[in-house]
């Protein structure tokens, strides 16, 4: 990783999903080291709100809004990003993202399995897809691409969001393989709980809402911790990144004591099993 020449400093960024969260987080800590952002959110007017926060802390940046479910929201972005930047991106943070849990698979929803992978795995691809010609012509910078430790923890009652950060982190290090002959880097931030709304916000059953507000408010990282942990990482040209120690228990124990790993998550299934009634 030593040719690697991903800077954040003085970035042009693009982050979706930047009008609150890590995306946020993302753009406040980028903007101070001299970047200009562009803050693009399905949400207009909470983009225009991290703009503002921006610019009244003296920084440059701009507002979109774009879907990033759609191909052509995304492909326009790249476009405007170019034209607000008045330079090539360099940096591209696929940020946007939903939670969603507490039922088993076979009645969580085709439209909640839809609603999830669309956003957080479909959004990530679009974005990936889209702008990666853009970047390669450049020489230094990548992507980062918000994964999850959902996305190698397999943990019960959680299946549709799983999924879409196992392609996350599979997309992530299939671009890494691919760009690692380039100078730019490509980062996998794999979080446990941070002190977001994603979960409050996204489709989240109420036998387990009171246990993931529990378990967030009690272990969760900030926001800004997890984002100056991910940009150092970027920037030394790691793949992955586990801001916190449970994540990384998580990965090390799956991969080390996988038989051990599987009857834990499997007692921690009878657990949530019971808890959302769905055992005698």
């Amino acid at each position: 990783m030593g040719n690697k020449q991903a800077r954040s400093y003085h970035a042009a960024a693009v982050i979706t999903g930047a009008g609150s969260g890590i995306g946020r987080a993302f753009a406040l800590e980028l903007a101070r080291r001299g970047g200009e952002i562009v803050c693009a959110d399905i949400n207009l007017s909470a983009a225009e709100d991290t703009v503002q926060l921006i610019e009244a802390a003296g920084g440059r940046a701009h507002a979109v809004n774009c879907d990033v479910r759609e191909l052509a929201q995304v492909e326009a972005l790249a476009e405007q990003a170019e034209l607000l930047l008045d330079r090539p991106v360099n940096l591209l943070i696929n940020n946007a993202g939903v939670g969603a849990g507490g039922k088993p698979v076979g009645t969580f929803t085709m439209d909640d399995w839809r609603w999830v992978i669309d956003i957080n795995l479909w959004g990530v691809i679009h974005g990936c897809h889209v702008f990666a010609p853009t970047l390669l012509q450049g020489s230094r910078g990548g992507i980062i691409n918000v994964a999850s430790t959902a996305s190698f923890s397999a943990a019960p009652l959680m299946a549709a969001y799983n999924t879409s950060k196992a392609g996350v982190l599979a997309l992530t290090e299939t671009l890494a393989a691919e760009w690692a002959a380039t100078p730019l880097a490509v980062t996998a931030l794999c979080p446990t709980v941070v002190r977001t709304n994603i979960f409050r916000d996204g489709r989240i059953d109420a036998s387990t809402q009171s246990v993931t507000d529990r378990w967030i408010k009690w272990t969760g990282m900030s926001p800004e911790k997890v984002v100056t942990r991910t940009l150092a990482a970027f920037d030394r040209g790691e793949l992955y990144v586990m801001p916190q120690w449970d994540a990384r228990l998580i990965w090390r124990s799956k991969r080390f004591t996988p038989r051990t790993y599987q009857v834990g998550t499997g007692l921690l299934g009878r657990v949530l099993a019971r808890k959302a009634g769905q055992m005698a």
